[in-house]
């Protein structure tokens, strides 16, 4: 056990000095307006070659950073949770691929290098949500993975369509592959949508956490499900006003869904999850309406502090003995206080309580939205997510915090917390708490004028 510890912490830190490599290389071609193109040569069939290819722009380099950092701090917060598993080196195998296919899939605008990369997910996703080896991960893995297969067949489809043009790079013909073809659209919003669980494809993503903690930390939270929102961002142009009209009802039935469901839920992972769902359904509505920096700001803002409640659950779990009922979770403030200032910080964040990080990318797009010429409907279901996100927010404070209504003597904490599990909590609630602004002076050097009344800004 000693050596896969080693392991973890070496490879953690490497991918925290990459993290923070990129996210300055991010900052400096966002200043210097300028990206780097990199593309090697494989092969080819008659007139069509095989190109390996890498694109880095401010907007891969930052999503790349973000991927790494969180990758990172799970893999310090495995040490802890995954200790005395038996299959310790397939856990930490099935992430190290997770992190190679998530980065496949950022950094390469070659539909051949993206299908290796997006299968690579679903794939290593399927084989993670069944790690335990019972028959509800295996239901819950093969509902999974049936999703993801929809969208699948839109990214295959896709390359059996570039075929007629000669070339694999998107970036090539990129206006004229995206030249009212109604069909590309399709494809490329069925794949988006399957993988960021939207209206219908949106069950699968709940029933998925049967897999690890540290798995819906990184996976099911911040770097799985917004890989459909990074591909919708990338492939913007192929959309035209008729879909995204479509995709904005759906992202916000997506909103109000989830969060009427997670006010009714006992299941905390479940309820994590379903606000997670809610969050894609606002960012896909936020690209539907044309404001890509916007959608991509809450994006990152959404994966930190979305990673930091599944893990601030995951301690909890733990600590119980692996119950993950909320009506067993009274007295939180007398028995792990540490727990209950971390899981504060985040849902705070999730809220958007000012001046936490959530608050940034929240406050914007309400007011931004009311700027706009929008119709009533947007803004009802807009606002209505955001009071429904902080009902059930408030139903976790009152399941934790106070006694009544809750089956208080069924259960005994144990707390067995390590150096690892400390350090990982709380450097992202460090980040939590202080870098929304940071994020929000690097996506946004021009600051964004707001004019609303003292009314509406309320």
């Amino acid at each position: 056990m000693m050596y896969i510890n080693v392991i973890f912490i070496c490879v953690g830190f490497v991918l925290g000095i990459l993290s923070l490599l990129m996210g300055v290389l991010s900052v400096d071609m966002m200043i210097s307006d300028y990206f780097i193109f990199f593309e090697w040569e494989l092969g080819g069939i008659n007139y069509m070659e095989f190109e390996f290819v890498f694109w880095l722009d401010w907007i891969s380099c930052l999503f790349s950073s973000l991927v790494m950092m969180i990758s990172f701090m799970i893999l310090l917060y495995s040490i802890w949770y995954m200790s005395g598993d038996f299959n310790i080196y397939r856990f930490f195998f099935l992430v190290f691929m997770f992190v190679v296919s998530m980065l496949m899939v950022i950094l390469s605008p070659n539909l051949i290098s993206i299908i290796l990369g997006w299968d690579g997910l679903g794939l290593v996703s399927y084989c993670l949500i069944i790690y335990y080896m019972n028959w509800s991960s295996y239901v819950s893995g093969i509902i999974t993975i049936m999703f993801n297969r929809l969208g699948d067949i839109g990214i295959l489809m896709g390359i059996g369509y570039m075929v007629s043009f000669g070339d694999w790079n998107t970036s090539v013909f990129w206006n004229h592959f995206f030249n009212d073809e109604f069909f590309c659209m399709l494809l490329l919003m069925l794949a988006g949508l399957t993988k960021s669980a939207q209206i219908p494809f949106c069950s699968w993503l709940p029933i998925a956490m049967a897999a690890p903690t540290p798995v819906s930390s990184l996976v099911h939270s911040s770097t799985l499900v917004t890989a459909g929102v990074y591909l919708m961002i990338r492939y913007f142009e192929a959309f035209n006003l008729g879909v995204l009209g479509v995709l904005i009802y759906l992202g916000g039935l997506t909103m109000i869904v989830s969060g009427f469901v997670a006010i009714w839920e006992y299941d905390l992972s479940k309820i994590i999850a379903l606000s997670t769902l809610s969050q894609l359904g606002l960012m896909y509505l936020v690209v539907s309406l044309g404001l890509i920096d916007l959608a991509f700001f809450h994006l990152v803002i959404h994966a930190f502090f979305s990673a930091m409640l599944f893990m601030c659950s995951g301690i909890l779990i733990h600590s119980m003995g692996g119950l993950q009922d909320i009506r067993y979770m009274s007295g939180l403030f007398k028995n792990v206080p540490e727990v209950l200032l971390l899981i504060l910080v985040s849902s705070f964040s999730l809220s958007g309580i000012p001046f936490f990080m959530g608050f940034y990318s929240k406050d914007l797009i309400i007011e931004i939205c009311m700027m706009g010429d929008l119709n009533y409907l947007v803004l009802i279901m807009l606002i209505s997510s955001v009071v429904l996100t902080l009902l059930y927010t408030v139903r976790i404070y009152i399941y934790i915090i106070f006694d009544f209504m809750n089956f208080k003597s069924l259960f005994v904490y144990s707390k067995d917390f390590s150096v690892f599990l400390v350090f990982s909590s709380w450097l992202m609630m460090i980040l939590v708490l202080f870098f929304g602004g940071y994020f929000f002076e690097i996506i946004f050097p021009f600051m964004n004028y707001v004019i609303l009344s003292d009314f509406l800004s309320l």
